[in-house]
């Protein structure tokens, strides 16, 4: 079987960081890099977390390219403080990593994005798990991409539940709302996976014990920056009772579709107003068939959680 050449657009967070060992454990695809984003954190602080978690988990050939800072209609960015209270300010739950022996690439994430839909085609697996900043950007730079990758699949949005931000805006689409409009009205073969179906897949403490039980690095450092993670959820949202595996699951549904339930819908991204973020169906292509978009409605939870817990606890045991 031939593999996905993956790779993750990442503000490199927490989930983020479970997203990167998800990739790394998963035998269907090969993950090819890295690009660096804001939101969860800065770009070049969530880039360094990127760089140390793969030498933590003993990938550090993986490349990560710098993305771009801020906003496209901005020109700076600051971290929420609720984006701090759930991160952590270092973005890892203040856990402390060994810092990388190496720099992120020279080339821009936007570029590596370009390069690689060129060399890589239908092959190529785009996951943009924060704003879609460097992928907006990627595309204006070269319109082509959109119809030579294989398939985009994204975590942001929310379409049958209310948002995280407001009762209608999803964090990483409200940081950049333009960008994600052009993206989602691209040619890009895009799958929303947003909060309808992230917030259905939770973790608790319970679980993290057993990647304590390992007695290793990996294990150790994980479950120590989920536990924060945990810990934030119980404070944000009392009501899941454990916390969302956001990215992880937009890479698992990547991977495997079948995990998701889908609904076809032609989407917008509202970009001014109070509805400014929100992912909707875009009503002047109401009527033409939805060939390209789609918006994950459901999910197969328990057969993902225990994937989720199967690969990345085999993946710990060896670091």
């Amino acid at each position: 079987m031939a593999k996905y050449k993956m790779i993750l657009d990442l503000d490199t967070g927490i989930d983020d960081a479970l997203a990167i060992a998800y990739a790394l454990a998963s035998e269907e695809c090969d993950l090819i890099g890295i690009v660096g984003s804001y939101g969860n954190i800065l770009v070049e602080d969530g880039v360094q977390n990127s760089l140390d978690l793969l030498e933590l988990l003993g990938r550090p050939d993986i490349p990560v390219f710098t993305g771009l800072p801020h906003a496209s209609t901005k020109d700076s960015f600051e971290v929420m403080p609720i984006s701090a209270q759930i991160h952590g300010k270092n973005g890892i739950g203040e856990v402390k990593l060994k810092k990388a022996d190496r720099k992120p690439e020279t080339m821009s994430g936007v570029d590596f994005f370009i390069e690689a839909a060129h060399k890589y085609g239908k092959d190529l697996v785009i996951v943009p798990t924060g704003p879609l900043t460097n992928l907006a950007a990627a595309l204006e730079k070269d319109p082509q991409i959109a119809k030579l990758v294989g398939k985009v699949t994204l975590m942001g949005g929310a379409l049958t539940v209310p948002g995280n931000v407001n009762p209608v805006t999803e964090a990483n689409i409200n940081q950049d709302p333009e960008a994600a409009d052009k993206v989602f009205r691209s040619e890009f073969p895009l799958t929303m996976i947003g909060l309808d179906v992230t917030t259905r897949t939770l973790l608790t403490t319970k679980e993290t014990q057993k990647w304590r039980d390992l007695k290793t690095l990996a294990g150790e450092k994980y479950a120590d920056l989920t536990d924060y993670y945990i810990d934030a959820y119980k404070v944000t949202s009392p009501h899941l009772g454990g916390c969302a595996l956001h990215d992880p699951l937009a890479v698992a549904a990547a991977i495997d579709p079948s995990l998701v339930t889908t609904l076809d819908l032609n989407m917008k991204v509202d970009t001014e107003g109070p509805y400014a973020g929100r992912t909707i169906g875009d009503e002047t292509r109401i009527n033409e068939p939805a060939l390209l978009t789609k918006a994950a409605v459901n999910v197969d939870k328990g057969r993902f959680v225990d994937l989720f817990m199967e690969r990345l606890t085999t993946l710990f045991s060896k670091n």
